[in-house]
């Protein structure tokens, strides 16, 4: 498993929404100055973090975004599966979007080394909530530094 930009974004953009009060709506222009990230493309995290219930929305005037739950009570994974989709390296093991494959019953390294890559990256975004990135925004961390380590496919 590899983090994406929109990882990276998504988690800044919750890092800020969780130092806000809840019951105060904040607009799409304020937590992209406040965290750098382009609007255009933070809208659309904000949209796939609404679908999945990450983050409330309220339109019109006043209006804006706000966490639907505490920081504590949103894990990263719960993060990375709606901007992401599946954690799972291989669709045959995925737990929510399973594909089967015709060599599973006897695929030695899918019993093994795919499902435990499986549930260790599981495990550990399990682990860790938004609370964790709450920490680094009170600090006034800037994850923008980590789109520049990035991995890209056959570095």
């Amino acid at each position: 498993m590899r983090l994406s930009a929109t990882d990276v974004y998504a988690f800044q953009a919750l890092g800020f929404l969780g130092t806000q009060n809840p019951e105060h709506w904040v607009s799409s222009e304020e937590i992209s100055e406040n965290t750098g990230v382009h609007r255009p493309y933070l809208v659309r995290i904000l949209a796939a973090l609404s679908t999945k219930g990450i983050v409330k929305s309220k339109k019109g005037i006043g209006g804006g975004y706000a966490l639907a739950r505490k920081p504590t009570l949103i894990s990263l994974c719960e993060v990375v599966r709606a901007v992401d989709g599946p954690v799972a390296p291989l669709s045959c093991i995925s737990l929510n979007w399973h594909e089967p494959c015709v060599e599973e019953g006897r695929c030695h390294a899918r019993a093994t080394v795919y499902t435990r890559m499986r549930d260790a990256m599981l495990g550990v975004l399990q682990e860790f909530s938004v609370e964790d990135l709450v920490t680094d925004a009170r600090q006034g961390v800037s994850y923008g530094h980590c789109l520049g380590h990035l991995l890209k496919p056959n570095a």
